[in-house]
C-alpha cells in the first residue's frame, strides 16, 4: 500500500511521523481511532494537486509515530502535540479536516484558538457523549485491565470485527486495506500501545465540556457524515449542526464511519469544494 508519511521530526521531545507537501494554503488532516494516516491515502494527493499545502501525521502513540511510556495521548494531550508540530513547521493559520477523535482534537483547538483555524471540516466526528460506542464500552470492560493476557489471535479477531463495522461496504475493509489497519498492532508492543494510547483514552469528557464554546465558533464549518455510520449516529451530526452557528451538514449515502474508505471520491470533492 502507498506510504503517505515520508518525514520524521522530534517535536516537544517526541518523534512524529508526518507528511508536509505543497506551498499553498495549509490544510491539516487529523485521523481518528482505530486508524492512522493511512485512512487519508485516497484523499490527500488530490488536495495537494489542487495547490494546497497538506500536512498530516500519525497522532502520538499511533501508526509510525512514537509510542511513549509517560506522555498524555488523550485528545487533550494530542492538541498540545498538534500545536507543537505546527510551530515546528512554521504554520500559524490553517484549514482543518478531522475525522473521529481527530474531530475532538479539532473542536478543542478551534474553540481555544479560533483565530488560527480558517475553515473547519468535521467528518463523522465524536461529539458530546457519543463515544465510546457500545461495542467499545464492552471491550473496555472486558479487556482494558488485563489486555496483556489476551492472545494475539483473539486480539486480532476483536480488532477485525471492530474495523469491519466502520464501513457500509464490507469489501472496503478486507485484503490489503484491512492488513494496513491491523499492521501497527501486530506486535506485543503494538497491542499494548493500542490499549494504553488509544482505548484507555476513550473518554467523552472533553467533547462534553467543549459544547458551550461550539456555539461561539465563527469560521466556516462543514460536517460530513456517512448515512450508515453505526458508531457516530446521524443524530449527533444534526445536534452539532444545530449548535455550531452557520455550519453545513452533508450526509453521504452508502457511507459508514470510515467515510474515506466507502466514498473517497465524494470526500475529495466535498473537501475541495469547501476549501
Amino acid at each position: 500500500m502507498t506510504e503517505l508519511l515520508d518525514r520524521e521530526a522530534i517535536v516537544d521531545g517526541v518523534r512524529l511521523a508526518y507528511r508536509d507537501r505543497g506551498s499553498g494554503e495549509p490544510v491539516v488532516f487529523l485521523h481518528g481511532t482505530p486508524s492512522h494516516s493511512f485512512i487519508w491515502r485516497e484523499v490527500v494527493p488530490e488536495i495537494e494537486r489542487a495547490g494546497y499545502r497538506v500536512v498530516l501525521f500519525d497522532l502520538l502513540g499511533y501508526g509510525r509515530s512514537e509510542r511513549p511510556l509517560t506522555r498524555d495521548t488523550s485528545v487533550r494531550g494530542q492538541v498540545d502535540v498538534l500545536q507543537a508540530l505546527l510551530q515546528h513547521l512554521g504554520i500559524d493559520r490553517f484549514s482543518l479536516v478531522a475525522h473521529d477523535i481527530g474531530g475532538a482534537i479539532a473542536q478543542l483547538l478551534a474553540t481555544a484558538a479560533p483565530e488560527r483555524v480558517h475553515r473547519l471540516m468535521l467528518i463523522d466526528t465524536v461529539s458530546y457523549d457519543s463515544w465510546p460506542s457500545d461495542t467499545w464500552q464492552a471491550i473496555i470492560r472486558d479487556h482494558l485491565q488485563n489486555y496483556a493476557a489476551m492472545p494475539a489471535r483473539e486480539f486480532e479477531a476483536m480488532l477485525t470485527r471492530q474495523l469491519r463495522m466502520t464501513v457500509a461496504n464490507p469489501d472496503r475493509m478486507s485484503g490489503q486495506v484491512l492488513e494496513a489497519y491491523l499492521a501497527p498492532h501486530r506486535s506485543a508492543l503494538g497491542r499494548a500501545s493500542f490499549f494504553e494510547h488509544q482505548v484507555r483514552h476513550y473518554d467523552s469528557s472533553p467533547t462534553q465540556q467543549v459544547v458551550p464554546a461550539l456555539t461561539r465558533l465563527t469560521m466556516p464549518v462543514r460536517l460530513l457524515w456517512g448515512a450508515q455510520d453505526t458508531w457516530q449516529p446521524l443524530t449527533y451530526a444534526k445536534r452539532l449542526a444545530a449548535d455550531i452557528p452557520g455550519s453545513e451538514l452533508v450526509v453521504i449515502d452508502n457511507g459508514g464511519h470510515f467515510l474515506m474508505e466507502d466514498q473517497p471520491k465524494r470526500v475529495r470533492s466535498e473537501i475541495l469544494g469547501f476549501l
